[in-house]
């Protein structure tokens, strides 16, 4: 599990020695062992193949997910008309449109993933505590998420084999001997596809992506001939006035803060997209006008329903389930299945694999570092975590509650302290002259920034006297962030401008 340097002169042998010592001359760029790998390497611009399509099917994806769709159908529970949560998920997809196209501008500009970008504004060493806090948090969710895939799959596999409802009798460690049977079975699944890289990764989510929409679009149909095209557009008990409109930007914050991981390491995609204008296209189809095909999704599910019985659903598994047709119900639970393993993929399993391609570069590739992920993801027993409120609300929460600050920080840095003007071969050196060197590799500047804001948006998120503006946590947390930073932030900066071509590598797989 070394480090494989391509024999070119576009990724040149790196340097283990110290720099008191002299420079291996095969080493022109004198890049450092420690900050260095092929998987670490910026991309070259031929080796780009995230095209505006693969962009979109990010978004097919992660925006369909069930946990969204929960989000969701939840707003219609709490009293919202189905123009209320359209609303909501309209003014909620323009800000994130723009805070996307901000972050990934970054990975396709610099061509690096997100824990060496992480290195401009905290430094070459103080990048770890980003990467290690988005890492923490994904690695988590990966696991429950798979978790809660392998409870779908138990669904189907006793739908089809009523026998095996048998092996739910007996558990070890928390969970039935099909349940473990369906988890390893999708954790497998899952392990095998990261392992071959992030053009696997591409290539499955633009396989999901249109399997995903249609079948959406085949529930809502059916949904609608169930119902008699009668949908329900509010449960009887709608908000108006200004509750209305506390209640439309409330939900609307909340889905931004569903994303706020997802906007801190967009760069990980970016960077080997093709273009700018990809980014653009990619984003515009995927989250402006896909959210609001998303909120049309939910709003006819939900309204049908409740105009059928009375009854709100809580996740699209609901309907899936009462499908009275078994290969229908298996044909749509495996679409289910397809989704949620897309979804982790990109939002829970990259994140984490690069963090520790980060921490270990002399050891680890992205294939090890991988498997390593997906190993501490089944060993943390991720379904005992779920039924933890006390884990869930706050580790967490309090987490997830940091990820705000740090996207403040580093948007700050980037656009306004730097105004985009980065060293990239700078951010693989240890010269203590280096513009990301700072003081022992770490900018405390930006450290202290994150400490304050941080402070902010533990109280934000756990403090019972601060909920009412509990949904605009994120937001705030952001800006406090970004205000803090560029309060303390060294002003005087070399701000040369150089790209990474000449040390980058094309993706292998």
């Amino acid at each position: 599990m070394g480090q494989n340097i391509p024999e070119t002169t576009s990724a040149p042998t790196i340097i283990t020695q110290s720099q008191n010592e002299r420079i291996d001359p095969s080493n022109p760029h004198e890049l450092s062992a420690t900050l260095y790998n092929e998987d670490l390497a910026p991309t070259t611009r031929t080796g780009r193949t995230w095209s505006s399509y693969s962009i979109f099917t990010l978004w097919a994806n992660d925006v369909h997910s069930l946990g969204n769709y929960a989000f969701a159908i939840g707003l219609f529970a709490l009293g919202m008309s189905g123009w209320q949560i359209l609303g909501a998920l309209g003014i909620g997809a323009i800000l994130l449109f723009a805070l996307l196209n901000l972050s990934g501008f970054m990975g396709e500009k610099t061509g690096v993933p997100f824990p060496v970008m992480s290195r401009i504004a905290f430094g070459i060493n103080g990048a770890q505590i980003p990467a290690l806090l988005r890492g923490a948090v994904a690695i988590a969710w990966f696991g429950i998420q798979t978790f809660l895939a392998s409870q779908v799959l138990s669904v189907m596999v006793i739908a089809l084999a009523p026998g095996a409802a048998s092996l739910q009798a007996s558990s070890f460690l928390g969970l039935d001997t099909l349940g473990w049977i369906c988890f390893i079975t999708l954790w497998a699944v899952q392990l095998v596809i990261v392992s071959y890289g992030m053009e696997m990764i591409r290539k499955y989510e633009a396989f999901a992506g249109p399997v995903i929409l249609v079948t959406f679009l085949a529930l809502a149909i059916w949904m609608l001939f169930e119902s008699g095209f009668n949908v329900s557009m509010t449960t009887g008990e709608s908000k108006s006035g200004l509750d209305m409109w506390v209640g439309i930007f409330g939900a609307a914050a909340l889905w931004v803060s569903i994303y706020g991981t997802f906007v801190l390491n967009f760069c990980d995609f970016t960077r080997g997209a093709t273009s700018k204008n990809a980014i653009v296209r990619g984003n515009f189809f995927g989250i402006p006008l896909n959210m609001l095909f998303f909120g049309a999704i939910v709003v006819v599910l939900t309204g049908t329903q409740f105009s059928i019985n009375g009854a709100v659903i809580t996740s699209p598994s609901d309907v899936v389930e009462a499908i009275p047709n078994t290969l229908l119900l298996v044909l749509a639970s495996g679409a289910l299945l397809i989704l949620t393993i897309a979804v982790n993929l990109m939002a829970n399993f990259v994140a984490p694999t690069y963090a520790l391609t980060n921490l270990f570069p002399k050891k680890l590739n992205f294939r090890a570092a991988a498997l390593i992920s997906g190993f501490i993801g089944l060993v943390i027993l991720p379904w005992n975590l779920y039924n933890s409120p006390e884990i869930i609300n706050y580790f967490l929460g309090g987490l997830g509650a940091l990820l705000g600050p740090l996207f403040g920080i580093i948007m700050a840095d980037y656009w306004i302290v730097r105004r985009a003007r980065i060293n990239v071969l700078d951010l693989y050196r240890t010269n203590p002259e280096g513009t990301y060197y700072f003081t022992r590799g770490v900018n405390y500047r930006a450290v202290l920034s994150l400490a304050i804001s941080s402070v902010f948006a533990l109280l934000l998120a756990f403090l019972p006297a601060l909920h009412v503006v509990g949904p605009f946590a994120w937001f705030l947390g952001s800006g406090a962030g970004a205000v803090t930073y560029l309060i303390l932030a060294k002003r005087h900066l070399d701000l040369t401008d150089i790209d990474g071509e000449a040390i980058a590598v094309t993706p292998k797989h």
